[in-house]
């Protein structure tokens, strides 16, 4: 699925469209929507990039044992390539 933001929105929010996408991100990383390992990735930037973006930023990392799972997933993935 696409979301298509409309550039009167863009514009409205003061924002360029990266930096939007990057508010987005944040703020649904910040409510606990999405992974870090998801908030990097939409943003294109490897972890350790994001989380000294969220620490910038005074946002508190939460890692819980879905994270954990789904990093381990990634390294096996990652393994067999």
């Amino acid at each position: 699925m696409s979301l298509v933001i409309s550039d009167e929105l863009v514009k409205a929010s003061g924002f360029s469209e990266n930096e939007l996408l990057l508010e987005i991100v944040l703020m649904l990383f910040q409510q606990d929507k999405i992974s870090l390992g998801k908030a990097s990735e939409l943003l294109g930037l490897h972890r350790m990039q994001f989380q000294q973006l969220i620490s910038e930023r005074g946002i508190c990392v939460h890692y819980d044992i879905d994270e954990f799972q789904e990093d381990l997933k990634t390294l096996e993935e990652t393994e067999c390539s």
